[in-house]
């Protein structure tokens, strides 16, 4: 028997913004950064769970001091109890009476909820000498529906809907499992897109994607619609006209103005246009998901929990899931969406243009593809080649496929050098 004994928080920040590396039209300058948390038992195997939450630069203080207020529920478990039952621990955190005013289910609070989460489950994979898709991946259908919460949810996906989808790809598992270890899982690129780059670096960078075998590239839009099709006229000339192009707004613009943007730039055969208008904005999407069909509307990022996903799917108004490893509280409500999207029949891609988010959410992509929506038809996994020196099992991207980690653990473990060197004073 194991105890919990610590929960160390750090404020990591990375300084892309003197490179602009990550700028968009909504995020001129950011810093990205990570609110990071250690959990520690008295084990003899000295293994820790390590999380984070992504921010891009201030407020991350704030974020870290969220994660450090929850070690009261932590400190002093037993560790063996905990870990075998992270869907009733995730319950208890997520349903406690005081932490849901804050919310309830949103927000700071929420995300660091995920974070404390996502550790947990670092922790729980490391035990298992497992990389955490295959934990996930060769866990059974009721023990992978016993770790999502089901409320609120009912009326379009309940718990035997669950099981249904779960149970229909299991069959398969094994065969999924070697095809991905042998293939990888495709990836795109957001690398040349950064809005702040010259035209210079963008026309180089996309020749480079070329060259590395992306079949897709995307590119920030939404500061200036003549610059925009300037860039894409660029980017497009040196692609060629097969390789797919999509584009983001980071949440730019208003409805109309979405609209009317895109039309500036429908020629150039957008694969998506992702986060149009505001992240809360259900009906905003589907009306321009309506107005400019058949270019298929992409958002999720930004979706502060399960209950606003599932409204968007109801809604119409996405056409490609793209869920983050540590905007919502943490695997257990990411596993929710992954099967609300199956239900649905809209293919995920998630978002990882952040610090450390490619190493996490490879893992969500490859548990979806064995385990749930067995397949990766329509499926591609963004890459931004930004900061994964830093971390203790870097992602490797090769051929312009993911290729699965073996390492066990959740990706998340930043090398304590990394930790030290960047952590932020004040």
């Amino acid at each position: 028997m194991s105890t919990v004994v610590s929960v160390d928080t750090s404020d990591i920040r990375f300084p892309t913004s003197e490179r602009l590396d990550g700028s968009d039209a909504m995020n001129p300058d950011p810093d990205y950064s990570a609110a990071y948390v250690r959990i520690g038992t008295d084990a003899a195997d000295g293994l820790e769970g390590h999380g984070f939450v992504f921010t891009i630069g201030r407020g991350n203080d704030v974020q870290a001091a969220a994660i450090r207020a929850l070690s009261p529920w932590l400190v002093g478990r037993n560790a063996e109890e905990l870990l075998a039952d992270l869907g009733g621990f995730w319950r208890e955190l997520v349903g406690d009476s005081q932490l849901r005013w804050l919310g309830p289910e949103k927000g700071v609070v929420h995300m660091a909820i995920g974070a404390v989460v996502n550790a947990l489950w670092d922790l729980r994979a490391k035990r298992a000498g497992l990389p955490l898709w295959q934990l996930l991946s060769r866990m059974s259908p009721e023990e992978i529906v016993d770790l999502v919460d089901f409320r609120y949810l009912g009326d379009a996906l309940t718990r035997d809907d669950a099981l249904g989808i779960l149970r229909a790809a299991e069959p398969g598992r094994a065969e999924r499992e070697r095809t991905l270890l042998a293939e990888g899982y495709p990836a795109y690129t957001t690398t040349p897109g950064w809005l702040g780059y010259a035209d210079e670096k963008l026309e180089r960078l996309c020749r480079e994607a070329v060259a590395d075998g992306f079949g897709m590239i995307k590119l920030k839009v939404g500061g200036d619609v003549d610059d925009d099709v300037r860039r894409l006229r660029i980017a497009r000339d040196t692609v060629g006209p097969d390789l797919r192009i999509a584009i983001d707004a980071n949440q730019r613009w208003e409805v109309g103005e979405a609209i009317a943007w895109i039309s500036r730039l429908a020629e150039f055969d957008p694969a998506w246009i992702e986060e149009p208008t505001s992240p809360d904005d259900v009906l905003g999407h589907a009306a321009i998901a309506r107005a400019i069909a058949p270019i298929p509307v992409a958002t999720g990022e930004h979706c502060s929990g399960r209950v606003m996903f599932k409204q968007f799917l109801q809604a119409g108004a996405l056409s490609v899931l793209q869920l983050d490893a540590t905007r919502v509280a943490g695997v257990n409500e990411n596993i929710a969406i992954l099967l609300l999207a199956a239900k649905f029949g809209v293919p995920v891609c998630p978002h990882a243009g952040g610090v450390g988010l490619c190493e996490a959410v490879q893992h969500l992509s490859m548990f979806d593809v064995v385990a749930v929506a067995g397949t990766t038809k329509g499926r591609v996994l963004e890459y931004v080649d930004h900061l994964h020196e830093h971390f203790v099992t870097p992602v490797e991207v090769r051929g312009g496929v993911y290729h699965p980690p073996t390492t066990p653990g959740n990706g998340m473990e930043m090398l304590a050098r990394s930790r030290e060197r960047h952590e932020f004073r004040g």
